[in-house]
């Protein structure tokens, strides 16, 4: 498949990755340039002057996605929904203990006692409640936060250049995931916040359907979005943990763990570094941004509170400790799940996993 010059300036810069017709011995005819392992080889032109091939991935006959094109972003998406939707699907149990342990930590004092109150109250049908909500949002956020994060990570690096790519990584690794969380959030945010609403206040709603209506009609449409800061809060420091410590971690265990190359490893070994990489990663997660966390769920249940409200009502210090371990425990398992799944099926569509060991920058010109 080849892309038409227009066709690929249309997209994004694309000098990191490739010159479109790179003469002999630029550093772009030895190899493409890349963050985090994920180097993508010079295109070449069948017939001279003829349009660029881009670098293909390892794919299977007929399932071939070519790099950063509509189809990989649209895959990357794909992969972004199946992942954060069925993962936080899984653990609404754990996310509703949670959510009532923070806001009121007098009746659900610990995880065991949490759910013995509500399986006494509300039977084993209550651990899932608020699921529809929960899978619905995190779907769109999960669509945005992985198809929006490749985008930018690439466009950052095309801005930065190969070699400044290459050296300050990190950061390109951390504006990417920050600028697509900012969008992912404005999708989650409704579904969030009537997702807390039907899971701490028992009576209000059984769900989506009756919920957001009742929702809408005590609090305007306005009133969907008043989580949002706190959300951002939660989510931006959390999604740039998420992303740029796994492909720190995944980076490191290739480099150090594995003897072999990450080409020369097998799909299996590769998928299980993703989980481990996004479990490590998600432990992080869970700790610099359970302070916001407690907030969005203080304000997503009380009508008309404020941050200070919350300050207030919960303290600084149980802003930071209250729900933690149980968190921790989510969100690693929830993360790890994540990555797996996500790479997993980049690799059932033909696309190269997350990470790896990054490539040396091209040598300076004398």
């Amino acid at each position: 498949m080849a892309l038409s010059e227009s066709s690929r300036n249309a997209l994004l810069p694309g000098y990191l990755y490739a010159a479109p017709f790179a003469a002999a011995g630029s550093p772009f005819a030895a190899a493409g340039g890349g963050v985090g392992g994920r180097a993508v080889a010079a295109p070449s032109a069948a017939v001279a002057g003829g349009p660029a091939v881009w670098a293909r991935a390892p794919s299977e006959p007929g399932r071939r996605i070519e790099m950063y094109t509509p189809a990989f972003y649209a895959a990357c998406t794909a992969g972004g929904i199946a992942s954060c939707g069925l993962t936080h699907m899984t653990v609404t149990p754990l996310d509703l203990v949670k959510c009532n342990m923070q806001i009121d930590p007098a009746k659900y004092k610990s995880i065991s006692s949490g759910f013995g109150v509500l399986l006494k109250e509300q039977g084993p049908k209550g651990f899932f409640r608020g699921w529809v909500p929960t899978l619905l949002g995190y779907s769109a956020q999960g669509a945005c936060k992985f198809g929006f994060y490749e985008f930018f990570k690439k466009y950052y690096s095309d801005i930065a250049g190969p070699e400044y790519a290459a050296k300050y990584k990190t950061l390109i690794y951390l504006a990417g995931s920050a600028s697509a969380e900012v969008i992912a959030d404005i999708a989650l945010c409704p579904m969030e916040a009537v997702k807390v609403r039907v899971q701490t206040q028992p009576g209000f709603a059984r769900g989506l359907s009756d919920g957001l209506p009742k929702f809408v009609k005590s609090e305007g449409y306005a009133g969907l979005y008043k989580g949002i800061v706190p959300l951002w809060g939660r989510q931006i420091p959390y999604t740039m943990m998420k992303f740029a410590s796994f492909e720190m971690v995944v980076e490191m265990i290739y480099k150090y763990a594995i003897p072999a190359p990450k080409s020369e490893c097998s799909k299996n070994l590769q998928l299980g570094v993703s989980f481990a990489g996004g479990y490590i990663a998600g432990v992080f997660c869970a700790i610099v941004s359970h302070p916001a966390d407690n907030l969005v769920s203080f304000l997503n249940n009380a009508k008309g509170a404020t941050v200070g409200d919350a300050v207030k009502k919960i303290g600084l210090v149980g802003l930071f400790t209250r729900g933690l371990p149980l968190r921790i425990v989510m969100i690693g398992t929830l993360t790890g799940a994540q990555w797996g799944i996500y790479d997993a099926f980049k690799v059932m569509v033909g696309l190269p996993t997350t990470g790896g060991v990054a490539p040396t920058p091209p040598a300076a010109k004398a």
